[in-house]
């Protein structure tokens, strides 16, 4: 079990009605000095909907690239009407070293993730392909035995990355028996961590730090709340609370540096 926590930053909510890129930049860069070693960030246009055109996500990682180390994490998810093709635009993307990679469909809310067997293993290809990582989305027990299946066909670097995700409506619950159960099933050879969407508290992050995670997504993607009085009005302060969460748990809060050594990428290589 590792004592270094990685810090994954998701900025942007799906609901946010402008995204400006300078905007998302200053705000990733901000969280990281508060701890953030890692950035999830969709490709978004201006008015906040995913979109196959990359412009304004290569405009928001220029300038986080060229003054951090921070690991830039394409995402190739969420809801939409898009082909696989499409949500896989950003692994052409220069400086996308990971990306989220879901493995099954699920409901959430109202919604039907839908992430068939085949674009699946397409996802797949494409980010073994290009020498991405993976950050394997799991919602369900069920993904997990997925990845394994994929992992018989399809040469992942590893250690492998699992990222469980509780709390989303008509998937799993974010309560600690749900989360010991999804821990169970995953490799112990791998790494694994938690995002724990919609939380207005911090007891499932703490519990899962607790357990050994190795790495927490946080930020207004997944929730705007500090606890369940108080909203955040900028991420890093959600950063800097988990941030003295792992150090008050005597564990470290991982550096870029540290966290590209733990997942196994490379130094960024800079003009």
């Amino acid at each position: 079990m590792s004592d270094n926590v990685i810090i994954s930053l998701a900025p942007v909510a799906a609901d946010c009605p402008t995204v400006i890129p300078e905007e998302v930049a200053k705000e990733i860069l901000a969280s990281v000095e508060h701890g953030a070693a890692i950035v999830h960030l969709h490709v978004r246009d201006k008015q906040g909907h995913l979109t196959p055109d990359t412009q304004h996500f290569q405009a928001t990682i220029a300038p986080v690239m060229a003054h951090s180390d921070l690991i830039i994490q394409a995402s190739t998810g969420g809801v939409s009407s898009m082909s696989i093709a499409e949500r896989c635009a950003p692994l052409a993307c220069p400086g996308v070293e990971m990306a989220s990679l879901n493995v099954g469909s699920v409901n959430l809310g109202d919604n039907v993730y839908f992430n068939p067997t085949p674009d699946v293993e397409y996802c797949s290809r494409e980010i073994v392909k290009r020498n991405i990582i993976p950050e394997f989305e799991v919602f369900e027990i069920g993904m997990i035995n997925n990845i394994l299946a994929l992992q018989q066909n399809i040469p992942f670097k590893t250690p492998m990355l699992f990222n469980i995700v509780l709390g989303h409506r008509g998937s799993t619950p974010a309560t600690v028996d749900a989360l010991i159960a999804m821990r169970s099933m995953i490799p112990r050879d791998a790494l694994w961590g938690i995002t724990h969407y919609g939380r207005q508290n911090f007891d499932i992050i703490a519990a899962a730090v607790g357990m050994g995670a190795c790495e927490v997504r946080i930020g207004f993607e997944d929730s705007y709340y500090l606890s369940a009085s108080e909203k955040a009005s900028n991420n890093y302060q959600q950063v800097k609370k988990l941030a003295t969460l792992i150090r008050s748990m005597d564990k470290t809060v991982a550096t870029p540096e540290v966290a590209r050594q733990m997942l196994s990428i490379p130094p960024r290589q800079h003009a």
